[in-house]
């Protein structure tokens, strides 16, 4: 049956629709020999496609991992400033995973890894309004900020889903917090501490929908998901 190419390479494992749009548009993929522009369709019955003169096989096994990031690493598959990447903590899983959303370098945490361009674009789509949860150590007057992080927000020309904050210990200047957020905008929780008049020391993801990280995961290490946690995933 004939897809739109971008969800064809999706399903396909080669990437998500997002970054198979730009390869198009970078003229990398060819159907039947021809370059393939956006809004082709093709049939991998029928037709060969073709990414950087490879061709196309559709892989029915995906592969989900769950890996805790450490602080320092950035969340991409190459980078041109030669920083480390989480690619290479999941080298080791013998497939080609990218990361589902951000978690910029300073950050750590749960970080969900995979080759299935479905989940990928279902979980990072602003219209799922998938949850993530963090734990924030933050310094500042938490008394008059908690208000602004959990009333009316906007970034980037938009408003932000209210966030869910919850005040946990304080020692030493330092207090912590959960939030949880419905968005996924880059570094939307450190900017959301800034407009607060917060300063964020340390940030972990520690949920994205139902599935937590995995508390016995040190940082650098990863798992691959349970077939509850897939499904929990899928059905957000």
């Amino acid at each position: 049956m004939e897809e739109r190419l971008q969800k064809l390479l999706s399903q396909c494992g080669v990437g998500s629709r997002r970054t198979m749009e730009e390869w198009i548009a970078q003229g990398r993929i060819k159907v039947n020999g021809h370059t393939a522009h956006l809004g082709d369709k093709a049939d991998l019955d029928r037709d060969e496609i073709c990414v950087d003169g490879v061709p196309v096989r559709l892989e029915q096994e995906r592969v989900y991992l769950m890996l805790n990031k450490p602080r320092g690493y950035v969340t991409t598959l190459a980078d041109e400033r030669g920083r480390k990447t989480v690619a290479e903590l999941v080298s080791g899983c013998g497939r080609r995973v990218w990361p589902v959303g951000r978690l910029d370098q300073d950050s750590e945490g749960l970080l969900l890894m995979t080759d299935d361009g479905e989940l990928t674009q279902h979980l990072i789509h602003p219209s799922h309004e998938v949850e993530k949860e963090y734990l924030v150590w933050v310094m500042g007057d938490v008394n008059k900020g908690m208000p602004v992080l959990t009333g009316p927000m906007e970034m980037d020309g938009q408003m932000l889903s209210p966030a869910q904050v919850r005040r946990g210990k304080s020692s030493g200047g330092v207090t912590q917090l959960s939030v949880v957020i419905h968005q996924g905008k880059n570094r939307q929780v450190r900017r959301m501490c800034a407009k607060a008049g917060l300063s964020v020391l340390r940030l972990k993801r520690i949920r994205e929908g139902e599935v937590s990280l995995d508390r016995t995961l040190k940082p650098g290490q990863w798992r691959e998901l349970t077939r509850e946690e897939i499904a929990k995933l899928k059905c957000e």
